[in-house]
């Protein structure tokens, strides 16, 4: 049994005072890779069927900045995942892949996977394991066959012994690819923000925030983005206008289900690390938290299958004021987690 492990976050640092005296911080504390944050409920991947080790880690890490995953060597996951912007592409509104070829969404935030059970804004995808596969043989991402992955890896000269010290041998399966992966993406917790402090009463807010967190649950935000998690994981429909770009319209979950219940109904976003995982929305059609409160207030189509929650009054949506769409986004950006986005475990090896 692999022992797990944490980040020695640094040395002690020597601090010289006016009187030459030293003084020194105490020792960080080391942190596991995975520990299921006091707030949280129990997660929802199974955590027994692929136990996070310090080598499945290293390994799940490495295969994540590797260009091998594409077709001619360029792409890698962390080219759409990028860590500052709590692993989104930062600045496309429409990710970019291999050769200059744009797909049809954005690349969503890859945060708390341990407690999703869909993936991709039309939850394409049911597991977390079988979820790199998707973007690796799509045409417009990686553009490769995970066949072809398997082949580069078993031909380098590192991949193998790093097989072996995670898994025991050198036998490079998909089923070991992918688990890796799956066990570096399980560490990409964000559970310290400023919020998490408010709640855990060390930190205080200050009132714009306070009102902020008390609108954000009086005007009905709290219900497709309940804490702590601030998403429900299910699939709504809030209205977006469908003729907004490329005369093409995108149904979200209808794709994959042909149901006609699920028309215009996209997964809902967690809203942890909001503040820099822009552009917004399923097509990142909105590029600042300002927008996105506009469009609730007074940009929303009459869609079918339009969530109810937006129709209570004879005008569709939710009435917000200037002033308390200032203080909602005020709250929302204490739920930057700038420990995670800083992370040094999950930068580039």
């Amino acid at each position: 049994m692999k022992k797990r492990i944490g980040i020695v976050l640094g040395l002690t640092l020597g601090l010289w005072s006016c009187s030459e005296k030293i003084e020194t911080e105490p020792e960080a504390v080391e942190k596991p890779l995975f520990e299921i944050p006091s707030t949280f409920p129990t997660p929802t991947y199974n955590m027994a069927s692929n136990p996070i080790t310090e080598d499945g880690f290293v390994l799940g890490k490495k295969i994540f900045f590797d260009g091998k995953l594409s077709r001619d060597g360029t792409i890698s996951c962390a080219e759409c995942h990028n860590q500052v912007y709590a692993f989104t592409h930062h600045g496309h509104a429409i990710s970019h892949g291999l050769d200059g070829l744009v797909g049809i969404r954005n690349a969503p935030t890859l945060v708390n996977l341990a407690w999703q059970n869909t993936f991709f804004w039309d939850g394409g995808v049911f597991d977390l394991d079988l979820f790199s596969l998707a973007p690796i043989e799509n045409h417009v991402e990686m553009d490769e066959k995970i066949g072809n992955v398997l082949d580069k890896l078993r031909n380098d000269k590192d991949y193998p012994g790093l097989f072996k010290k995670a898994f025991g041998t050198e036998d490079i399966t998909t089923e070991r690819f992918l688990k890796s992966l799956s066990q570096f993406m399980l560490t990409l917790i964000s559970a310290n923000s400023r919020y998490d402090k408010y709640i855990a009463g060390k930190e205080p807010f200050t009132s714009e925030e306070t009102e902020g967190l008390r609108l954000f649950k009086e005007k009905g935000c709290v219900t497709c983005h309940p804490e702590p998690l601030f998403t429900d994981h299910s699939f709504k429909s809030n209205g977006l206008p469908t003729d907004f770009y490329r005369n093409f319209i995108d149904y979200g979950r209808f794709r994959i289900t042909e149901l006609d219940v699920d028309k215009n109904k996209f997964k809902v976003p967690s809203l942890r690390n909001i503040e820099y995982t822009f552009p917004y929305m399923h097509d990142g059609r909105f590029n600042g938290l300002d927008e996105v409160l506009d469009h609730y207030s007074d940009g929303m189509a009459d869609l079918e299958n339009l969530d109810p929650i937006f129709k209570k009054t004879t005008k569709i949506g939710v009435a917000l004021t200037a002033k308390e769409k200032s203080q909602i986004i005020a709250f929302l950006k204490t739920l930057t987690d700038e420990g995670f986005l800083k992370d040094k475990r999950f930068a580039a090896p």
